[in-house]
């Protein structure tokens, strides 16, 4: 056999030709707007850790400045307490938004979206328990105790009038008792001069008209005695409310007008006691029952049996009218004593906190914000979702390799070569396809 140095040609390998699907024009300017939506949002990433963290420290502030009203002591103690608690807020609020900000537009199942929508929820709640209306408290929290202050002189100035007017509807039965007593006088007149029972002279008769007449008389001084007092508990209470007032609107820390308050508070709950003591309704309502109960019958004088008798048909009927006229005065005295008493108003000093909770629909405005402050988070998540919809809408139905910018590949075509500089021998150098074909034919060298 002879050698030849005939070439061995080897038969060139040809890759075979993939043809990439053609894109619309709608998929085009889907891609290039999803593309528009995620640089927005690259460039939003930076700010909105930032962002997140001043409101989250905001809420904390104002959480810090709520909790140090609910403790009363002021101490290092109460300062860390406070300061801990806030941070602990602050650090609560930014981690849950972050964790929402993440998740929550980017999952894409509807059971997803619906057990992190309810998680939201829960932790929004959990936020407005622990810090909104703390927030509430700092922001409006004097301004509600105010309000409380002036509930409760609205309270008392309440009940201080209808115990002054119990006391001056009772002493306004003084006339009552003077027109029933000058009725006496005025039968105890007629019987002297003998045109009652037609025996002239002061007999029987008229010891009896006499007698209770003196008790009319008695009562009714009784009554005129108290007016001095009843005007002045009144004219007083009236004093005590101004001093009230002027303190629910007075500059300066509300804790401190709060104690001066509860003192005249104190005051002025005994000036209404003493005005529903001083009603003397009660009195004329007893006075008028043993009016006709109580009755000494004196001894007959007349000279004569008919005489006698015209006495006991007089007296009989001077005892009629006497429980007709006590009838009519225990009525009108059970009138005034069935007046609604005042209502028993006590004075309860109330912290802030308590105050924006029970005042809240005076301070709409302070509890929007302190919400607003803790949930704002929440819109943003919401935009990141519709943001993040529409990116994935715009890519839909196009492949990965069609989407690719040239900046990707770019860098895709530099890790591919780093790649092969990685796995290629050493000493060996890449071979073309033309090299292939000139090479002798010979077994593979082995690496």
């Amino acid at each position: 056999m002879t050698e030849t140095n005939a070439q061995i040609t080897q038969p060139q390998i040809t890759q075979p030709q993939t043809t990439q699907p053609q894109i619309s024009r709608a998929e085009a300017q889907g891609i290039r707007y999803a593309a528009e939506l995620e640089g927005h949002v690259r460039w939003l990433d930076s700010i909105t850790g930032a962002a997140l963290g001043v409101l989250a420290t905001a809420s904390g502030i104002y959480t810090y400045l709520g909790v140090s009203s609910l403790l009363d002591d002021n101490g290092a103690l109460s300062f860390f307490a406070a300061a801990s608690y806030s941070i602990a807020v602050s650090v609560g609020i930014f981690v849950f938004w972050s964790y929402l900000m993440r998740l929550l537009p980017a999952v894409r199942t509807m059971a997803s979206r619906i057990g992190l929508l309810a998680s939201m929820g829960l932790g929004s709640l959990a936020i407005i328990a622990m810090s909104s209306w703390l927030n509430a408290a700092a922001l409006a929290g004097s301004a509600a105790v105010e309000q409380h202050l002036a509930k409760t002189v609205q309270d008392y100035q309440g009940s201080l009038e209808q115990a002054n007017l119990i006391a001056v509807s009772a002493q306004g039965l003084e006339r009552d008792v003077a027109r029933v007593r000058q009725s006496f006088e005025d039968l105890s007149e007629q019987e002297a001069s003998g045109d009652l029972s037609g025996l002239a002279g002061r007999g029987a008769v008229f010891r009896v008209l006499s007698q209770k007449a003196d008790e009319l008389r008695g009562l009714e001084a009784q009554i005129a005695s108290q007016q001095l007092l009843v005007d002045g508990a009144f004219t007083e209470g009236n004093a005590i409310l101004s001093r009230m007032r002027a303190l629910t609107v007075e500059p300066g820390p509300v804790e401190a007008r709060s104690v001066l308050f509860s003192e005249e508070a104190v005051r002025l709950a005994g000036l209404i006691t003493q005005l529903r003591q001083l009603s003397v309704a009660p009195l004329v309502s007893r006075a008028a029952q043993d009016l006709a109960a109580s009755v000494v019958l004196p001894e007959l004088d007349g000279r004569t049996g008919e005489a006698r008798e015209g006495q006991r048909s007089t007296i009989t009927s001077v005892l009629e009218v006497l429980g007709q006229r006590a009838a009519t005065l225990r009525g009108a005295a059970d009138t005034v004593v069935a007046m609604p008493p005042p209502a028993d108003t006590t004075y309860t000093p109330i912290s802030t906190a308590d105050a924006v909770i029970r005042y809240a629909g005076n301070f709409a405005p302070s509890w929007a914000g302190a919400i607003a402050i803790d949930l704002l988070p929440a819109v943003l998540v919401f935009i990141l979702m519709v943001t993040q919809a529409a990116i994935r809408s715009g890519r839909e139905g196009v492949g990965i390799e069609q989407t690719l910018t040239l900046s990707e590949l770019r860098a895709a075509m530099m890790v591919l070569h780093e790649m092969d500089e990685v796995r290629r021998p050493t000493g060996f150098s890449a071979v073309g396809p033309e090299d292939a074909a000139k090479a002798p034919a010979g077994p593979d060298p082995k690496p």
